[in-house]
C-alpha cells in the first residue's frame, strides 16, 4: 500500500504526545536512503512537530556521485541519528557474505563522521562468520577513529526469518549457522568496548 508523506503526517500526529516524550520515528526497510527525496520531504516535516529522527540504514546505496551527495546533505539537515550495520570489515569477506564489497559503506560511515551525525553502529555476531577476534578489533578501530559513534551495539544471529526464505523456495544463505552463545557475546562485546562513546 503506497502513502504519501502527508498520509505518515496524519498517522503520527495520532501518536504525538508519546513520540514526543518516548522517542522519534525511525525509518528502516528494505534500504531507506533508496528513498531520499520521500524520506527528506518526510524527516522535514517532522522536525517541524519537533519529532526525533533516525534512519535505519545498511549504507549499501551510499555514492559519492555529487548528485546523491547534494540529496544527502539535504536530508541530514533533518536528521538526528543514523543506526548503520557493518556486517563485515573486510571486503573480500563482506562480498562473500552480502554480494558486494564494502568501501562505499565505510565512505558512508566517514561521510556522516565528517558532517558530525551522531551515529550508532549495529553488528550481528554470527560465530563462525562475523566473530573473530582479530576482524572484531578492526571494527573497534574504524569506529574509534570516526569521532561521532554514540554507540557500538552487538546483536546475536538468530535464524527466525528462514521460514520466510522457506516460504518463497529460496535456499537460505546462512544455513549451518547458529546463534552465538553468551560466552561468545560477552567476549565480543569485551574487545569492542568503547575508547570514546
Amino acid at each position: 500500500m503506497e502513502k504519501s508523506v502527508d498520509d505518515i503526517i496524519e498517522d503520527i500526529k495520532e501518536y504525538l504526545p508519546y513520540i514526543k516524550a518516548k522517542g522519534g520515528i525511525t525509518v528502516s526497510g528494505g534500504e531507506p536512503l533508496l528513498q531520499i527525496d520521500f524520506l527528506t520531504e518526510l524527516f522535514q516535516r517532522c522536525k517541524e512537530l519537533g519529532i526525533h529522527t533516525a534512519i535505519d540504514s545498511s549504507g549499501g546505496c551510499f555514492s559519492s556521485s555529487p548528485a546523491f551527495l547534494a540529496k544527502m546533505e539535504e536530508l541530514l539537515k533533518f536528521t538526528d541519528l543514523v543506526l548503520l550495520d557493518l556486517k563485515q570489515m573486510d571486503a573480500d569477506k563482506h562480498k562473500s557474505l552480502t554480494g558486494m564489497t564494502n568501501k562505499h559503506i565505510h565512505d558512508f560511515a566517514r561521510f556522516l563522521a565528517e558532517k558530525d551525525i551522531p551515529v550508532w553502529i549495529r553488528r550481528v555476531l554470527i560465530p563462525g562468520l562475523t566473530n573473530e577476534a582479530e576482524e572484531l578489533q578492526q571494527l573497534k578501530e574504524f569506529v574509534d577513529g570516526l569521532g561521532n559513534v554514540e554507540k557500538l551495539e552487538v546483536l546475536p544471529y538468530h535464524t527466525m526469518g528462514v521460514y520466510k526464505w522457506e516460504h518463497l523456495g529460496l535456499e537460505y544463505p546462512l544455513e549451518g549457522y547458529r546463534s552465538p552463545s553468551e560466552q561468545e557475546m560477552e567476549q565480543a562485546e569485551h574487545i569492542l568496548q568503547p575508547a570514546s562513546f
